[in-house]
């Protein structure tokens, strides 16, 4: 059983990135659970045809713990066991505790057992990692492999270099390794080069390029993937190559988190380069 992590900037597309993947992944017979680690508890929707998911801290909240598997996992496209952490009400608490909650809870009922045959495990976790909560995954060894959602724009590259610092901070306690950076194009000039430029730096890959492209928004307008929505646009298919290339890839690396100064001439480099 994989376990991956996707993080990123809050906005980057990280829910429908890991969504669409994880559809793509399901297309090749690959067993999945996606755990939603955003209080907004939107990282299944797509997957669950917009069907509005109990979270592990409402059905604790309204239940109480003597909870069943089947309280907090619904299953959605192709057989995919989703669940969502949840979260605090708004201005109450915090948000990162409902990941820890919901982890601890998911392993005590068995969610990972060995009987339900799952090749694949994603969490889509909110933001940055400056909360311990959001760190969790990759701070207690829960995901072994990182995948960093990013834009040519400045704050997401930001974001993930941050991001690496924490994989860094982590590493040999947890174990925990970087896959590469997934490219959600934002049509930022140059990008994909820049891109490029970012992982060469931070010693890992770019392990693909995802192109913009409006059917991901007709698409989630109808509450599906693309995939589900339209299987022969262009667009699947790179989410199916996404797929692959994390299905296939063998290289993890410890990050090497770099400089202010040195991204902001990466961008300036790739910016004047027209």
């Amino acid at each position: 059983m994989r376990k991956i992590a996707i993080y990123g900037k809050g906005g980057i597309g990280k829910s429908t990135t890991t969504q669409n993947t994880v559809a793509a992944l399901t297309e090749m017979g690959k067993k999945v659970m996606i755990v939603g680690c955003d209080p907004k508890a939107d990282s299944t929707r797509l997957i669950l045809g917009g069907l509005s998911q109990n979270t592990v801290l409402d059905t604790l909240r309204e239940s109480g713990e003597d909870l069943d598997l089947d309280d907090v996992i619904k299953l959605g496209f192709k057989g995919t066991r989703c669940v969502e952490s949840g979260g605090p009400e708004p201005g109450v608490g915090c948000a990162g505790r409902g990941i820890i909650t919901s982890i601890n809870l998911l392993e005590q009922l068995g969610a990972y057992s060995e009987k339900f045959g799952i090749d694949y495990v994603f969490y889509d976790v909110l933001g940055d990692v400056v909360c311990g909560g959001f760190a969790m995954p990759m701070r207690e060894g829960k995901a072994k492999e990182i995948y960093i959602v990013v834009s040519g724009e400045m704050m997401a590259m930001y974001a993930a270099n941050n991001i690496c610092k924490g994989i860094v901070k982590f590493a040999e306690a947890g174990g925990v390794r970087l896959g590469g950076l997934i490219c959600n194009s934002r049509k930022v000039d140059n990008e994909r080069a820049l891109i490029g430029a970012l992982a060469d730096k931070l010693g890992t890959q770019m392990i693909h390029f995802v192109p913009r492209d409006n059917v991901v928004q007709r698409a989630e307008i109808n509450r599906k993937t693309v995939i589900d929505f339209e299987a022969t646009a262009g667009q699947a298919n790179e989410y199916r190559q996404l797929a692959r290339a994390i299905d296939q890839n063998q290289m993890f690396v410890i990050p090497k988190p770099i400089p202010m100064d040195e991204l902001e001439a990466l961008l300036i480099k790739f910016g004047m380069d027209q």
